[in-house]
């Protein structure tokens, strides 16, 4: 009579270490580039900019962010959230993006085209866990209803769920990892984009039960989070947009003059991606209380035209910075303790 054979590790082959998983470039890059066309027309739009080399690696990026959000926020690219269940299910949620993240930095597969979209790019351009991590804390920070009660919590926020993104595109566009200054910048950069989405999105996150806004710029225009975006509230809400839009503007003039020190191809895309999103911001507060009776978007002629004026502005490179002078820096807005 046979005996069953105990199960040992003795004779498993180990995975081999393979930077994307051991799946073929091309084909990263090509679902990469499915996820930003569907994901984010004016990122796509400003990142077709950029040489090819530095094009391919900003979609592999932004595959990864997507994936993070829609697994975060129990979505399906970027539509509408999914049931947010127990906090216990989105702390396991969070749980798997960070799993999923470290082996992918392991050389480790996924089973999931975006982390090892992921793995690939940090190996190619020196991403880290912890530069990872900074931008995970920020889907943890939405998926356990983080809300700010004031403009440092919000530009913490903001640091998490864009900056970070930003320092890691600085790092894909080839910037020294010792140069502090240009890093700063590109955190300013990513700090402006999500003011920008923020002021937009105002009415579409109250309905999702979520305040970006903070509690004490609310309070002093005599709103309540919760009630702030109602119809009845949107006068009020729209005198909230000047000091939202001129923190953004300040973070966007600051980010300018980070995008002097780049190649010009890379200058270029990251000028016109501040010209789109800056008009975002300014269309709403352009627009006062109806800026949220539709969604503000910049369409293709505007785009057209925007990526146009900055091949000017990357030609010419004289920005000229914000109007207060620069006394912070990409440390100023990390780490959040608790995520």
């Amino acid at each position: 009579m046979n005996k069953p054979r105990p199960l040992t590790t003795q004779h498993m082959r180990p995975t081999i270490a393979k930077a994307g998983g051991g799946r073929e470039r091309a084909s990263l890059v090509e679902k990469a580039l499915e996820s930003i066309e569907v994901g984010s027309h004016s990122f796509s739009a400003a990142s077709k900019l950029f040489d090819r080399t530095t094009r391919e690696r900003s979609w592999l990026l932004y595959a990864w962010c997507r994936r993070c959000d829609d697994i975060a926020d129990n979505q399906d690219k970027g539509g509408p959230l999914g049931n947010q269940g127990t906090p216990k299910d989105a702390e396991d949620r969070i749980q798997a993006i960070r799993v999923l993240t470290r082996r992918a930095l392991d050389e480790q597969p996924t089973a999931d085209f975006a982390f090892d979209a992921l793995g690939l790019v940090a190996d190619e351009c020196g991403l880290t866990y912890d530069m990872a991590n900074d931008v995970i804390r920020g889907f943890a920070m939405d998926a356990t209803g983080f809300s700010p009660n004031n403009e440092r919590e919000l530009l913490r926020y903001c640091y998490h769920v864009a900056g970070a993104v930003g320092i890691m595109m600085a790092h894909i566009m080839g910037v020294d990892p010792e140069d502090g200054e240009t890093l700063d910048r590109a955190n300013d950069l990513g700090i402006a984009f999500q003011i920008a989405n923020i002021s937009r999105d105002v009415v579409e996150d109250a309905a999702a039960g979520r305040v970006y806004i903070p509690a004490e710029w609310l309070a002093e225009a005599g709103l309540a989070a919760g009630d702030h975006a109602v119809p009845e509230n949107r006068f009020d809400l729209a005198g909230v947009m000047p000091r939202m839009i001129a923190l953004m503007e300040k973070h966007e003039a600051a980010a300018r003059l980070g995008a002097k020190r780049l190649r010009f191809r890379s200058r270029w895309a990251v000028l016109a991606a501040a010209n789109i999103y800056g008009a975002i911001g300014r269309k709403v507060l352009n627009r006062g209380q109806k800026a949220w009776d539709r969604r503000v978007v910049v369409r293709g002629p505007e785009k057209l035209w925007h990526v146009g004026t900055a091949f000017f502005q990357a030609v010419w490179n004289r920005p000229p910075g914000p109007q207060e002078p620069i006394i912070w820096s990409r440390h100023d807005f990390r780490p959040v303790a608790g995520w």
